[in-house]
């Protein structure tokens, strides 16, 4: 993958680290309950599914692009169009509801494995993450090279910023969840505004 592709890929990553999902929430819950060291195990089972579906979703991109020369730009601007289509949809989407906690929630004893499944189902449960990748991977594909070499350099990107990005949201828990409760409208359509923008931007660059 060469450099300016990788970076606009950074800047596209993090943009979607940020953006609330099922994930995020779990982590913010941990955090609050059980800190953020003991949420780390919530974390790295988040990022192995993660990379697991950026894997699978590589596996059907290669299969498309070996039956055809002109897969790659069809999925570009499909994949673009879904983007915004998800941009529309975060716009429109409620404020995140946060319960609050319980007094002593955080006194509950939990094994770091248990904490690591919750992570990885939560990031492999929904089907939608896996359309999500086939959307918005194609978009920095680079033709004529390795696929497995840039999924590679993807997924470690994707896997080490969505870790950052959880281990910041764990360690703020307790100052960022009433935060989200009374701005989290504004937030989803911010959001919403970035996917828009990436799914109108990204086809067209090369």
């Amino acid at each position: 993958m060469e450099l300016k592709i990788w970076l606009v890929y950074l800047l596209a990553v993090i943009g979607l680290s940020l953006t609330p999902g099922p994930n995020s929430l779990l982590v913010l819950a941990h955090g609050a309950l059980h800190g953020r060291a003991r949420t780390l195990w919530t974390i790295g089972g988040g990022a192995l599914g993660f990379a697991a579906l950026i894997g699978l979703s590589m596996l059907g991109i290669g299969a498309l692009l070996q039956s055809s020369a002109h897969a790659l730009t069809v999925m570009k601007w499909v994949g673009g169009a879904y983007l915004v289509w998800l941009g529309i949809q975060l716009w429109r989407a409620p404020a995140m509801q946060l319960e609050a906690l319980p007094a002593g929630a955080g006194e509950r004893a939990v094994t770091g494995g248990r904490l690591f499944r919750q992570g990885l189902l939560a990031a492999i449960s929904n089907p939608k993450v896996l359309l999500f990748y086939g959307a918005f991977l194609p978009q920095f594909i680079t033709p004529g090279r390795d696929l497995w070499l840039q999924f590679v350099v993807m997924a470690g990107t994707f896997a080490i910023v969505e870790c950052l990005v959880e281990f910041g949201l764990a360690s703020l828990a307790h100052r960022i969840r009433p935060w989200l409760q009374r701005t989290g409208k504004k937030f989803n359509r911010s959001c919403g505004v970035l996917f828009g923008l990436m799914g109108a931007a990204l086809p067209m660059t090369h």
